[in-house]
């Protein structure tokens, strides 16, 4: 299954040209081509296109001529001292170096047919620009950068954007909350917009060397970021040399964290094991996640995270999919579990979860079968965005009082008794117990899967080693 299956956000449709990053010439001229389309973000909010029917919205793209008053002088990619100035090419702290202007990511090359993809050697890209110009004329498809505008003045960019194509089709333009707009995207915008904004949000996070403390600056076409004190013209009088200066450390690379991500089940394969934190709104729920710490496995992890938001121990851990999950950049790593139901659930370890409880696949299943009910608005978008970024800083202090008694306390017959409650409640016609995600998170397609009996193994899983 993990080999075959592509999760929303996932199946990234570029052709990176990894190494043509390092090439002033090869950027330059491709910048200002007028096949190039250009992602906008401000403050990690994508710019969204409403089309004239006001009700299709797409991830806009705009043109190179819609953007070039923010791009700056040339050159844009591999620039000296002062402004104008052309960085030697042998220098390689300054290779496709971006000091000045806003920042800019180069995602890659969409092309119409992969089957007969270019090989773009990097030798077609000389320093010649004559020669950069006459390569990139004979590319075939769209490139596609990336633009962070949140420190241009906003009256700037919202002239820029009422003057670009869209607008004048009658688009309308606006920035948009990540989490609600995706909902829009069809599979190649959300692989788009997955890479854009990971490296949008690495740049704007990331603006001092960690070795010594100074300013960083841009390199590669925003794939890298070096320490300014290498810049060659940097007076380093009476400073001790950066350590990044030495070794294979001098870059700064884009980093991706590894979160897993489970759907608990018992071994009946008729239950499923979902949690509510404390900051998600209304009746949300959902499986159980947690980052990886170093010098554990995946299926460690799983098996910790399990064990300190919901007191449960689990085995036989098994691989589902991975998932891109741009907020800020982690990979989701998917995977389902077995524990047996009738163990005392515990949400008094980490204080993490206001409630944990076994769901019956009926129950989900109705849950599935609403959609409309169970749907997310731009508020609670908001909210689930403040308690991923809790998260994600590791704010995990003790919260003050007990947690819920009926899941803190260690007594299997009033986890029964809960239990009876819960699906009680969820008989009566007034729509769903709970909201789960949706199927563009992959908590949503492990839910679903295991809910539609696609989960090879579930319900015939031996008991192994906890």
């Amino acid at each position: 299954m993990g080999e075959t299956y592509v999760n929303f956000l996932g199946g990234s449709p570029l052709n990176r040209l990894s190494w043509l990053r390092q090439s002033p010439t090869f950027l330059n001229a491709v910048a200002v081509s007028p096949a190039t389309r250009w992602l906008v973000f401000q403050s990690g909010q994508p710019l969204i296109s409403t089309l004239p029917d006001g009700r299709t919205r797409t991830l806009a793209c705009l043109s190179s001529n819609d953007v070039r008053s923010f791009l700056g002088p040339a050159p844009f990619f591999g620039q000296g001292r002062s402004e104008g100035d052309v960085a030697p090419t042998e220098t390689h702290v300054l290779e496709a170096a971006r000091l000045r202007d806003s920042p800019i990511v180069f995602l890659g090359l969409h092309e119409p047919d992969e089957s007969k993809s270019g090989a773009l050697p990097s030798a077609d890209f000389s320093a010649k620009e004559e020669a950069a110009n006459t390569a990139v004329a004979n590319i075939e498809g769209t490139p596609y950068f990336t633009l962070d505008v949140t420190d241009v003045e906003a009256g700037k960019v919202e002239q820029v954007l009422s003057n670009s194509e869209a607008a004048q089709k009658g688009e309308k333009l606006e920035f948009s909350e990540p989490r609600s707009a995706m909902g829009s995207f069809d599979m190649f915008q959300a692989g788009l917009f997955a890479e854009a904004r990971s490296m949008i949000d690495w740049n704007a996070r990331n603006k001092f060397c960690p070795a010594c403390g100074s300013a960083v600056y841009s390199l590669w076409a925003g794939w890298k970021l070096s320490c300014s004190s290498l810049l060659p013209w940097t007076d380093n009088a009476g400073r001790k040399p950066c350590p990044s200066a030495k070794g294979l450390h001098n870059f700064a690379h884009p980093r991706t964290d590894a979160v897993v991500i489970m759907a608990v089940v018992d071994e009946s394969g008729d239950k499923i094991l979902l949690g509510r934190n404390k900051k998600f709104p209304g009746t949300f729920y959902s499986t159980l996640a947690g980052f990886i710490e170093p010098g554990e496995s995946f299926e460690d992890a799983v098996k910790r995270e399990i064990w300190e938001e919901a007191g449960v121990k689990v085995w036989n851990v098994k691989y589902h999919s991975t998932q891109p999950w741009p907020y800020p950049a982690n990979l989701m790593v998917g995977f389902y579990a077995f524990a047996d139901p009738l163990s005392p659930i515990r949400t008094d370890l980490d204080n993490e979860l206001e409630d944990a409880r076994w769901f019956t696949r009926a129950q989900i299943l109705e849950v599935l079968a609403r959609p409309d009910d169970a749907s997310f608005s731009r508020r609670d978008h908001q909210q689930m965005a403040a308690a991923q970024e809790e998260k994600n800083n590791l704010q995990h202090p003790p919260h003050q009082g007990a947690a819920l008694l009926a899941h803190s306390d260690p007594n299997i017959e009033q986890n029964k008794a809960k239990q009876q409650e819960i699906e009680k409640a969820a008989s009566k016609e007034d729509g769903p117990l709970i909201k789960v995600p949706p199927m563009t998170a992959i908590a949503g397609v492990l839910i679903s899967d295991w809910a539609h009996g696609r989960l090879p193994g579930v319900g015939q899983a031996p008991r192994g080693n906890l």
